[in-house]
């Protein structure tokens, strides 16, 4: 019995800090910035800074859409910032666009470039993107007993000097 309570009480002291960043829909991921002149001009090279991958938007302009690349549900955030699970700082982190509340491709959050926060225009919830992985920190998002992170992709080094960004 005193084993069944204490199941009991991890698993509800578990979900209450659960955060879905699973939410949106499972869509391809694929922008290669591989070659180092592609990621000097269209990557992050530094902590904070960032760039929108919408290819229905023209953004970045000047960036060649081919028909291997892929951009998730809502788009592609690309920031520098720190890995919050390597604690690995100055590193290229990426973020589908879609509000993970709004779950709608065409809602997309933005950057607020005073507090380095996603804020989803539509519902108010603000995500850390630079250095918790796209957690909420306030707003709908992170509220109640669902709370909903930016669902995070792959931002892999390549041999050549830039980054793949992939799913």
């Amino acid at each position: 019995m005193a084993s069944a309570i204490m199941i009991l009480m991890f698993l509800f002291a578990g979900s209450c800090h659960t955060v879905d960043d699973e939410r949106i829909p499972a869509m391809p991921v694929s922008i290669n910035l591989s070659d180092p002149g592609l990621w000097n001009t269209y990557g992050v090279p530094g902590f904070g800074l960032f760039r929108y991958f919408i290819p229905q938007l023209r953004e970045p302009a000047g960036f060649s859409y081919s028909v291997g690349t892929a951009t998730g549900f809502g788009g592609i955030l690309l920031i520098g910032g720190m890995d919050p699970f390597s604690t690995e700082t100055n590193i290229p982190l990426a973020y589908d666009l879609a509000c993970p509340v709004e779950c709608d491709p065409n809602v997309r959050v933005a950057v607020d470039v005073a507090s380095f926060e996603a804020v989803c225009p539509k519902c108010g919830s603000h995500y850390d993107v630079t250095m918790q992985g796209g957690a909420p920190v306030s707003g709908q998002a992170s509220e109640g007993k669902h709370k909903y992170g930016l669902t995070r992709y792959q931002c892999l080094p390549s041999t050549m000097g830039g980054y793949m960004i992939t799913r």
